[in-house]
């Protein structure tokens, strides 16, 4: 594969990288976290680009683009910890596109290309999902549950608000019985599981930078802390990780589009790598500002909630490195 963006896809960086730099910044972060509400102003910008239906097909309203362009778009939104709905919408259109009958897409991907309506997707257990993010304002709620899924319509949803450690983001429990997704249930995972590692890319680069920012001005004993060797290591640590996870995700989303056969791999390398990058790279930040790391006021905070989250969802790093091994020994079984 060919690891250099496009034309195209730096031009979406790009517009991206503007866009939230100047309508998600830090302060309406915390306001929106503050007020329990989204940013509906921003919700609609992002709508009229055309980004919720990024990865969708032509054929249902999408702008039928590739799991790289929507990987690009989610590290770009979890640079700005932006608060929306985009990433758990992503995932349940990339379920029912790629594991929902025809009836189903028809039905459901037009409202979910536009953003006019929302979706959600999560792991049940037993019938019933304890979290599940966004669910209080999804029309299409989709549960995966022991390598099936079944979509859920809002109105058939049994959904009870739910607090998680980022306020950022909206959660739910979700029980209901809803309709199979008869597809294919494992590759619609694979690509919503990639989905939530881009997001956990941006997040670490988005840490990594405001800490090295931090260290280079941070002074102590007159000189900035940045020139201290045991800060030093733990920044290319949080260097190593970022981009070790930023090469481990788009070889999945490459994968996705180019080589599915690969996905399954992928897909689980990208959330292992990422998650765990997700974990240390924000704790690495919050040590490395000191003290004020540790406060409300700092911003560094908003990134570390989001990374425990976005590392637990659809499988943390030890279940995902778990499948792996199980996915690399029936390979090797089968070319025994």
């Amino acid at each position: 594969m060919n690891f250099d963006f496009t034309p195209e896809q730096h031009e979406i960086k790009r517009t991206a990288r503007e866009l939230l730099a100047s309508r998600s910044p830090f302060e309406r972060v915390r306001a929106s976290a503050e007020s329990g509400s989204y940013d509906e102003g921003l919700w609609r910008e992002l709508r009229e680009l055309g980004w919720p239906g990024i990865a969708i097909g032509e054929q249902h309203g999408g702008q039928g683009l590739g799991a790289v362009e929507l990987a690009i778009l989610l590290e770009e939104l979890g640079y700005a910890v932006t608060p929306s709905p985009f990433l758990p919408s992503a995932m349940a259109a990339l379920a029912i596109e790629h594991a929902g009958s025809d009836e189903q897409r028809a039905r459901w991907l037009p409202g979910l290309a536009s953003g006019e309506v929302t979706g959600a997707l999560g792991v049940a257990n037993d019938g019933s999902a304890d979290i599940v993010a966004d669910a209080d304002r999804a029309a299409a709620i989709v549960l995966v549950e022991n390598g099936g899924a079944r979509l859920i319509p809002r109105e058939g949803a049994r959904v009870e608000a739910v607090q998680t450690i980022d306020p950022t983001r909206h959660a739910g429990s979700v029980a209901g019985e809803g309709e199979p997704l008869a597809g294919d249930t494992y590759g619609a995972i694979d690509r919503a599981t990639l989905a939530v590692a881009a997001e956990l890319v941006g997040v670490c680069q988005r840490a990594l930078d405001m800490t090295l920012a931090y260290v280079k001005e941070r002074k102590q004993f007159g000189v900035a802390v940045g020139a201290f060797q045991a800060v030093q290591h733990r920044c290319a640590a949080m260097l190593l990780h970022t981009e070790s996870a930023r090469s481990a995700t788009y070889f999945a989303a490459w994968a996705a589009d180019a080589e599915p056969e690969r996905l399954p791999e992928a897909a689980s390398l990208a959330k292992a790598a990422a998650s765990t990058a997700g974990r240390e790279v924000t704790a690495g930040a919050i040590q490395a500002h000191g003290g004020v790391g540790f406060t409300w006021e700092a911003d560094v905070h908003w990134l570390f909630k989001r990374a425990q989250v976005d590392a637990a969802l659809l499988g943390g790093a030890t279940a995902h490195r778990a499948r792996l091994a199980r996915l690399a020994a029936a390979r090797v079984a089968s070319a025994a």
